[in-house]
């Protein structure tokens, strides 16, 4: 986020202050998600395994069920009966974590005189406080789906005539963390803040000033009740707000045009006529959204504080960027010991508004799902020191791009200086570097274009071990799971598609250009 460096009058080179992560995470927490199941049917002994399981941190395998079941299977299957009918009426649904939620479903087979072959039951790892339950039925195909029309009433069906051993996998294969399969899902990674914006620290500028406290805790509100599909609240900044705003965009926009790389320059002219940057006037979220998604289909959304590396970039792989929209106190205005709405609206927004760059934001993003906490400290760290405190060469000089660079009066001079050392980016040794947080960075690291970069996170990506790909579909802004040959042959449609379209255009080039 901003990068935090104050000048004193007169004096050729910055006196380092306090340093914020440059970015909407902190790399020192980690979320944790509890599980729960409640259900009548329990015995005391599940109970107790219940309780066990809600210290542990909450894992999926992509959207799919855990492998532990909660209760005893019950097996009502005739000895002898072939193994090869299962799952062909078999119904995998999900219920609302209450008591006797079990109970109230299994009346539901009993009123259609539907007997069960088999059942188990699973945690949801897609939406909190629900389970999912795989039922494999003994009936005929005619009753099997008069049972389905009447459970859609009562129940949410997953999938049916699916195969338990396609539900439940071997016990040893690893788990894979929780992760959003859907947009909507990224209301459960903003929403779960690790040190919100209004929590300051004592030697904030801000910290005895009551009159900020509060204003602080309304911008938490805000964020904190925004939900995804809803139109982002418009604020109302005072004129205190403004002025500060104001410095920081003044003392900035000298900089830009021999330190910026030329796609922020291409792209801060556009802001300011759709959106309002302007040294009198805080540019909105909702303007800035509408502007960022007909321009690379990004979009943001008010965030309260500090996320996790594992949340923050879960929003980059939809093209979502969390962002803040409190301004820094006033009292100094060239620092800030924390990310707020300067950074995100100076530092973030224009290069967010570049197709380039916004694809490589969005594969950092996509890499991060399902990965270990390990490979996500990587990512992150990738992420800092690329989108937060990147350089690039354009017309044999050096440039920034990365949004820590861009917000910074002091950094940004001494990042394009003699002093500052300077390596070409390596994802593979880049992801092993320090990330500083109270003063300058001692080094930096360079690409050549965002295209460059992006390719070689991707090739840093397949180093990365689950047992799954990731494909972000744009028509449904959910991903798929590329793990069997049915979701890669899904995928290679799309792709015949475009090609057709492509060779079309291509053809008639050829036709009428003479190509």
């Amino acid at each position: 986020m901003a990068s935090a460096h104050v000048l004193k009058d007169g004096g050729p080179e910055p006196i380092p202050r306090m340093q914020p992560a440059m970015m909407m995470f902190s790399s020192k927490y980690w979320s944790r998600r509890g599980m729960s199941l409640d259900s009548a049917m329990f015995d005391q002994q599940n109970h107790q395994q219940q309780q066990q399981q809600q210290q542990q941190q909450q894992r999926h395998t992509g959207g799919r069920m855990s492998r532990r079941t909660s209760f005893c299977p019950i097996n009502e299957k005739p000895d002898g009966e072939n193994e090869e009918d299962s799952g062909k009426t078999a119904v995998v649904f999900s219920l609302k974590n209450e008591v006797g939620c079990l109970v109230k479903a299994l009346r539901l087979f009993q009123e259609r005189r539907v007997n069960l072959n088999h059942i188990e039951s699973r945690m949801s790892k897609r939406v909190p406080n629900e389970v999912e339950i795989f039922a494999d039925c003994k009936c005929s195909k005619k009753e099997f789906n008069e049972l389905l029309q009447h459970l859609k009433d009562h129940v949410n069906i997953i999938s049916f005539n699916t195969p338990a051993h396609m539900w439940s996998a071997e016990e040893d294969e690893e788990d894979v963390p929780w992760f959003p399969m859907k947009i909507a899902e990224l209301d459960q990674c903003s929403h779960r803040v690790l040190m919100y914006g209004s929590e300051l620290d004592a030697d904030h500028p801000g910290f005895k000033d009551n009159v900020y406290r509060q204003r602080r805790k309304y911008f938490v509100e805000v964020a904190m009740n925004y939900k995804f599909g809803l139109p982002i609240p418009r604020i109302e900044y005072t004129p205190e707000e403004v002025k500060t705003w104001g410095v920081v965009f003044r003392e900035l926009t000298k900089l830009y045009p021999t330190h910026a790389c030329r796609e922020y320059l291409k792209n801060l002219p556009l802001l300011t006529k759709h959106c309002g940057y302007r040294e009198d006037n805080i540019p909105q979220l909702e303007d800035v959204s509408r502007f960022l998604r007909e321009r690379s289909g990004f979009t943001v959304r008010p965030v309260a504080g500090y996320l996790s590396p594992r949340d923050f970039l879960a929003g980059l792989a939809y093209r979502v960027f969390n962002c803040t929209q409190y301004i820094r106190h006033s009292t100094d205005p060239l620092y800030t010991p924390e990310p707020d709405t300067c950074h995100e609206l100076l530092g973030h927004v224009p290069l967010l508004a570049d197709p380039k760059f916004a694809q490589f934001s969005q594969e950092i993003g996509l890499a991060s799902l399902g990965a270990s906490d390990e490979d996500v400290q990587k990512l992150a760290t990738c992420y800092f020191f690329t989108i937060e405190f990147g350089l690039c060469k354009q017309d044999g000089q050096l440039r920034a791009y990365g949004a820590g660079l861009l917000s910074s009066i002091g950094e940004l001079r001494h990042a394009l200086s003699d002093k500052a050392c300077v390596k070409m980016f390596d994802p593979k040794t880049t992801c092993n570097q320090e990330c500083l947080i109270t003063t300058f960075q001692d080094v930096y690291f360079v690409s050549e274009s965002f295209e460059e970069a992006k390719e070689k996170m991707r090739e840093f990506a397949k180093s990365i071990k689950r047992p799954f790909s990731v494909y972000y579909n744009p028509y449904t802004q959910s991903v798929d799971l590329l793990k069997d040959t049915r979701s890669i042959e899904n995928v290679v449609q799309d792709l015949r598609s475009d090609l057709t379209t492509v060779c079309d255009a291509l053809g008639k080039m050829n036709t009428y250009l003479g190509i």
